[in-house]
């Protein structure tokens, strides 16, 4: 689960004004941060195939924002990779 700390942080990474936190930079930030703590909890956990349902499925939401990004504002989705690490 992650904190308001941690999701605060993800979504100053990408946001586009001050009070935004549901464009679709500040979801992929978000979901980008849920990810990586799943995949940390996967590493000690084998067998929880709840959690990897939940990975993929997070994994597949993030994928489905970033064609939209893609497709809709090039330049923000390039931006968007760029500050996350994400490879494409």
């Amino acid at each position: 689960m992650i904190t308001k700390d941690n999701k605060a942080k993800a979504i100053a990474l990408t946001q586009v004004s001050k009070n935004d936190v549901g464009s679709p930079q500040a979801q992929v930030s978000i979901l980008t941060a849920r990810i990586k703590e799943v995949t940390e909890h996967l590493k000690s956990n084998n067998h929880d195939h709840m959690a990897r349902r939940g990975l993929k499925q997070m994994v597949g939401r993030r994928k489905r924002l970033l064609r939209y990004l893609e497709r809709t504002n090039f330049e923000a989705y390039k931006a968007t990779i760029e500050k996350l690490g994400l490879r494409k």
